[in-house]
């Protein structure tokens, strides 16, 4: 019997995370910073400040790979340790979609195992809900983190393992 248990992303002391791209609101014009960065137990960590000055208001990080089949799996399964804020997970069926298919998940200052259904995230763009369906697609090619809770705030996630189930 094999464990159905597909990881996209284990952290590690020596994990290269030169992939893990970060994108705040001054693409627009905004103030927000984010960072991304191993620490020393080797967990990844996006840190930052969310700014609402000149319409801004999101921070966000990404990691594309080449495509992962999610034909055996129902869930996206994550490890992490936040900062009690609400965070947004996305995954893309194609990096050139535009839309992201996503889910919110609140954090607690512990460490703990937080599990999507990927038949209920739903399609967005620029921060709206799509009239698509639901996530059905076969496959995934980029997941991301976002926090844009429409306030100025301090921000830190500790990632440990993101894994298909």
């Amino acid at each position: 019997m094999t464990n159905a248990h597909n990881s996209i992303f284990e952290f590690n002391e020596t994990s290269d995370i030169t992939p893990w791209k970060n994108a705040d609101d001054v693409v627009m014009g905004g103030k927000s910073s984010g960072a991304f960065y191993l620490n020393k137990e080797g967990k990844g960590v996006f840190k930052g400040h969310v700014s609402l000055e000149n319409n801004g208001g999101f921070s966000s990080l990404k990691y594309q790979f080449d495509k992962i089949s999610t034909k055996e799996f129902s869930k996206i399964r994550l490890k992490v340790k936040g900062d009690g804020k609400r965070y947004q997970f996305r995954i893309k069926h194609k990096t050139s979609d535009k839309q992201a298919y996503i889910s919110y998940f609140n954090t607690t200052e512990d460490w703990e195992i937080i599990e999507f259904s990927l038949a209920k995230m739903h399609p967005t763009f620029r921060g709206k809900k799509l009239d698509m369906p639901n996530y059905d697609a076969d496959g995934i090619e980029e997941i991301g983190f976002l926090i844009a809770n429409k306030k100025a705030e301090h921000f830190k996630l500790e990632i440990d393992s993101i894994s298909l189930k």
